[in-house]
């Protein structure tokens, strides 16, 4: 489709291309370059007509987003082949104008929408005026709040923030600093997860000896999301040790404990050393919920390091109607949640808690040099410095951004966001279940309704339900102003995942997301029982 032509940009100034080619460039050898001023680089004039062309933009941007095809249909090679190959020597004229209609012209025709309101595909990266107006706050402040002495203010409210956020989501105050533990906000849970995982496996191995690391063992289900398994090995644990406990469809996915026990004592009677555990709350694949309280009795036994990754169902926690999902989170060392997922915060904001700080800052502190220290000012006070809780020294000022979010919102607010999610989810969730044709394949507790068709015995029933419900997924995709939605292959069957938290998304998008699906599930039964008729 056309991209949005009423975008602000500068008609006069020209745009550039030779098929891939570099733009060309006379090149003076004999004159002595004038350096430019620094000011020039933070004119604050230039800023505010740049800075009300990007907001117009992205305004216009919203307000056409419906215009755009959910998922592009190109192929690899497609921008880099329109684009030169090397940067310019020297800004072209009117470079910002013309740069911003390449963005319009060559890149949002090849973006996947995130912010569409017919994206089901992933959970959401929420979007709000607050969070990317907070975004950018912080990066025109752009402070490096490394250590407290850094930026006082930015680490005392993030501080201030993650309190906020942990007492809206009902956590135990023994996560929070105002009950002696903390935390912190990263860019995603993977991070959360290898931050934790390494706070554990310096604790062990002060325990039991460094030159033991091969034998420690980690644990997960087979929902755990493979971030876990990549952090296992950036922390030097060996693949073989890394346990992928089976779930079952009639436990709905979750973790058995009692599976856990047994796999944690066969690696105990074989010598090995049981350290780390990630329970999940709101798997990837079906949102399917771990029982925290009775896996952390499991591990405690062995002393292990229970993680909870609760990266997109966590924000689901601040309705009061699914507290009792997070039942015994206050017995894990750590929990994570994305408020970039559910809570309108943008992206990237993870907030990671821990009940005992010392030991993250233990394995993660590095010895100050004097750059470092946090000053006169900060000496005889216990300060936050976050490079220590974290695996970068370099850090963004996330904070201001979701401090914005609650400021604007409220609880309250996020609340009724989440719950419109939910509410639309059930809503499409009865639509399945009321065409004898589908069936719902795992429970709906948030916002994802995973299903398929079902495929008759006349069809060739389990055999060939995989590959119709493979086809009708491509076949809905393929619709260029249908919906756009994933899958996921759980307990041997392929299903189709619709995941509702677009921002933008309203009951009518997931009303015609619904009878997209039935439109081409019903030409595809067709032509299959043509195909039969022919060949019975």
């Amino acid at each position: 489709m056309a991209p949005p032509s009423h975008c602000p940009i500068d008609a006069n100034n020209g745009v550039h291309h030779n098929g891939g080619g570099a733009v060309p460039v006379e090149t003076d050898t004999t004159a002595v370059p004038t350096l430019p001023q620094g000011s020039q680089h933070l004119d604050a004039e230039e800023f505010r007509r740049q800075g009300h062309q990007v907001v117009d933009f992205i305004a216009d941007y919203y307000a056409s987003i419906g215009d755009y095809p959910v998922h592009p249909n190109v192929t690899p090679g497609f921008l880099r082949r329109q684009l030169p190959a090397e940067a310019p020597s020297r800004p072209e004229p009117g470079a910002f104008a013309a740069a911003l209609r390449d963005v319009r012209d060559l890149v949002l025709p090849g973006m996947t929408h995130w912010q569409s309101p017919r994206h089901f595909a992933h959970f959401p990266a929420s979007s709000s005026t607050a969070g990317a107006l907070g975004e950018a706050l912080a990066a025109g402040i752009n402070a490096v709040p490394f250590t407290w002495a850094a930026s006082p203010a930015a680490t005392e409210l993030e501080m201030v923030v993650v309190d906020w956020l942990g007492k809206a989501l009902h956590l135990p105050e023994t996560l929070l600093f105002c009950g002696g533990g903390g935390g912190t906000l990263l860019g995603t849970s993977c991070e959360a997860i290898l931050c934790a995982l390494v706070a554990a496996r310096e604790r062990k191995l002060a325990e039991i000896g460094s030159r033991r690391i091969g034998d420690l063992v980690v644990y997960c289900s087979d929902q755990t999301h493979f971030a876990f398994r990549k952090a296992a090995r950036i922390a030097g644990i060996h693949r073989d040790n890394c346990r992928e406990v089976a779930t079952r469809r009639a436990d709905a996915f979750a973790l058995s404990p009692a599976e856990l026990r047994a796999a944690m004592q066969a690696d105990v009677d074989a010598g090995l050393v049981p350290l780390f555990l990630c329970a999940t709350v709101g798997t990837t694949q079906t949102t399917a919920v771990d029982p925290v309280r009775d896996l952390c009795a499991a591990a405690a036994p062995h002393g292990v390091w229970v993680h909870v990754d609760a990266a997109y169902a966590g924000s689901a926690f601040i309705c009061p109607e699914f507290r009792h999902l997070a039942d015994g989170v206050g017995a894990a060392d750590s929990v994570s949640t994305n408020p970039h997922k559910w809570l309108l915060a943008n992206t990237d904001c993870c907030a990671m808690w821990v009940r005992r700080p010392a030991l993250l800052t233990a394995a993660l502190g590095i010895e100050q040099e004097y750059i470092l220290k946090a000053g006169a000012a900060a000496e005889g006070h216990d300060v936050v410095d976050y490079k220590d809780w974290s695996m970068a020294l370099t850090r963004r000022f996330r904070a201001l951004k979701l401090w914005l979010v609650l400021r604007c919102h409220g609880v309250e607010g996020l609340r009724g966001h989440v719950r419109s999610h939910v509410g639309m989810a059930a809503a499409f969730e009865g639509m399945v279940r009321d065409d004898a044709r589908f069936e719902v394949v795992a429970p709906r507790r948030f916002a994802l309704v995973c299903f398929r068709l079902r495929s008759s015995e006349k069809l060739g029933g389990e055999k060939t339900a995989n590959k119709l419900n493979r086809t009708l997924l491509e076949e809905v995709n393929a619709t260029s102003s249908g919906p756009y939605m994933s899958s996921a292959k759980v307990g041997g069957m392929y299903m189709l995942r619709c995941a509702i938290g677009s921002t933008l998304t309203e009951e009518r998008h997931v009303r015609e997301a619904w009878k997209v699906v039935q439109d081409r599930a019903a030409s595809l039964l067709r032509k299959m029982e043509i195909v039969y008729n022919v060949f019975a």
